[in-house]
This record gives structure tokens, C-alpha cells and sequence, in this order.
């Protein structure tokens, strides 16, 4: 009963967090990018694919993966963010971000549980794909600074929610929807693949 409700807390936290982009989304960014940057993972649903997964298996695995995959996740993004905001050229980037989702979204749905240290390994990788994929967009006139750190705030609040969604892996039922969903994720992942593939 308690998880149940810290489930419904951590979604109404996250709806609220991510309402406002909506409705700034129509008359330009007024924080000078900051905006734009947290809209940019969660209206690309290839990004929300994968760090929604992150924060799934991070619930799958546990203390400490729970919270040192999420962590890691953004901090690692924030350099692929710089490569690309500094115009490094990364090839494969749609390749390695469609990969991520379809990889991660397996993991979840087979409910591996590999070390830590090839998870966060696995986990940053994909992450300099994603980072470097927002960093190339930013919008023209916006601040990199706060571009950046919306983009991270905003890959924050899909772990989270993938977490919140993951909590319920504690029940039977929980367990199996986790799984659909890893399913759900790699099906995505394999769609956004053959789109970058053709």
C-alpha cells in the first residue's frame, strides 16, 4: 500500500515538473534556453525510450544501481553534451540512440543483472549519444549553459519516473508489467533503429 502511493506521488511530481514546458513551448523559451533544454529528452520519445529504461533497470537491480545508473546517466550526457555543442563531430549518434533503447529495453525485459560496473559502463555509453544528440540542437540564440542543464534536469525526470514505474517490481503483477514494458521499449528501439538504418 505504501509503494502504491509513493507511486502515485512520484507521477503527479513528475506531470506537474513537466506541464509548464508544454505551455511555454508555444511562445519561444524566455529562460534563455533552459526551457527548451528540459523539453528536448521529453518530447523526443527515442530519448524517453532509453531513460525511462535506465530508471526501470536501476529499480530491476537495486541498491545501488537504483540510484547510480540515473546518476551517472546525466552526468556522463552533460560531455556528449559539450562534444556536441562545441560541433565534435560523433558518428552513429541517431544509430547509438535508437541502440540504446532497443539494448536497454531487452535488459529490462530479460531482467538482467549483469555487475555494476559493466552496467554503469553500458549505461554511459549510450549516455554520450544522447548528450551529444541534444547538444547539436541547440536552439539558435539560446544559452548553452542553460540548455544544458534543462536537458539534464529533464533526462533526471524520466529516470525518475522509470523508477517510480519500477518500484512496483516488488509485486508479482509489478514484475511482469516492468518486463512488457522492457518488451515495449526494445520494440521502439528496433523502429527508431531501422528509421536511422534506411
Amino acid at each position: 500500500m505504501r509503494t502504491d502511493a509513493r507511486f502515485g506521488q512520484c507521477l503527479v511530481a513528475w506531470l506537474f515538473l513537466t506541464l509548464p514546458c508544454r505551455a511555454w513551448a508555444h511562445e519561444g523559451d524566455p529562460s534563455g534556453g533552459f526551457i527548451d533544454g528540459i523539453a528536448h529528452p521529453i518530447f523526443g520519445l527515442d530519448h524517453v525510450l532509453a531513460m525511462v529504461a535506465v530508471g526501470l533497470w536501476g529499480a530491476q537491480l537495486g541498491v545501488p544501481a537504483i540510484w547510480l545508473l540515473p546518476v551517472a546517466f546525466p552526468l556522463v550526457m552533460a560531455i556528449g553534451g559539450f562534444l556536441g555543442l562545441i560541433g565534435l563531430a560523433i558518428p552513429g549518434i541517431e544509430i547509438g540512440v535508437a541502440a540504446s533503447a532497443m539494448i536497454l529495453g531487452t535488459l529490462v525485459f530479460l531482467e538482467a543483472k549483469p555487475k555494476l560496473s559493466v552496467a554503469l559502463v553500458l549505461v554511459s555509453l549510450f549516455a554520450i549519444f544522447h548528450g551529444h544528440a541534444h547538444g547539436t540542437e541547440l536552439p539558435a540564440g539560446a544559452s548553452g549553459i542553460q540548455y544544458s542543464v534543462g536537458f539534464v534536469i529533464g533526462t533526471g525526470l524520466l529516470h525518475a519516473s522509470g523508477i517510480c514505474l519500477g518500484l512496483t517490481h516488488r509485486f508479482k503483477w509489478g514484475d511482469q508489467a516492468i518486463r512488457i514494458a522492457g518488451g515495449l521499449i526494445a520494440a521502439g528501439g528496433c523502429y527508431y533503429l531501422l528509421r536511422a538504418l534506411s
